[in-house]
Formats: C-alpha cells, structure tokens, sequence
C-alpha cells in the first residue's frame, strides 16, 4: 500500500504545474484524496481535499481559484493542478487519503476527517520570481 507523488519542478512565477499521486496496492475509490505542502521553516498546511463520495473539493484560501484537485479511479491516480503560481507556493507536496472519505476546514485549512491512512513521499515545487 502506497502512494507514489511526481510532478514536481521548477517553473518561473506565473507557470503551471501538475503534480500526480499514484496509488497501489489499494483502490483510490470512496478515499478523501488530499493534497498537503510544508514549505521552509514552516509548518505542513493542507492545499486541497476531494471526498470519496459524490467528489466535492475544499481549498485554501491562498490557492482557491488557481488550484484544482481531481482523480481518476480508473487509473488510481489523483491529480493537483496548480496555475498562476506564485514564490510563496515554494514548498514539499504530499499527497494523502483518509479511508473516512470525508473532508472538513480545520482552521480554514481543508483536511480529510479520520486522518491520513497514507502518505506519499513529497514532491519539492519551486517558483522562482
């Protein structure tokens, strides 16, 4: 059972980039899938979370509008698509799922509601300026 995150790089302010998470050794289907990031000194924030059943999204504030959280069953595989990037999206990216399925703000942070069965191994992005 794992998830294996890729999509990572480097990309001038401005850029996209689309990070992947792969699942194995499990079906993703009825998983929150979330999406976390930890950038320097700081500490790990949740970026986005899907629910398992009817696919609703939650957001940070800072990347609402410019994020966007998707999965593929068919392929076991969920997705963060990340636009207009900005310097302060510098940050490790990892993925997650909770077999809870459910999402929630905590601390208008989007997390998934039982906590993470499984983690990822992150992925660095780096905007430059």
């Amino acid at each position: 059972v794992q998830l294996q995150a890729s999509g990572g790089g480097l990309v001038q302010a401005g850029g996209s980039l689309r990070l992947s998470c792969a699942a194995s050794g499990f079906s993703l289907d009825y998983y929150a899938i979330v999406w976390f990031r930890q950038a320097p000194g700081k500490e790990r924030e949740g970026v986005s979370c899907m629910t398992g059943s009817d696919g609703s999204t939650y957001y940070g504030d800072s990347v609402k509008g410019r994020f966007t959280i998707s999965r593929d069953n068919a392929k076991n595989t969920f997705y963060l698509q990340m636009n207009s990037l900005e310097p302060e999206d510098k940050a490790v990216y990892y993925c997650a799922t909770d077999s809870g399925g459910l999402c929630y703000y905590s601390d208008s942070l989007p997390t998934a509601n039982y906590g993470m069965d499984t983690w990822g191994k992150g992925t660095l992005v780096t905007v430059s300026s």
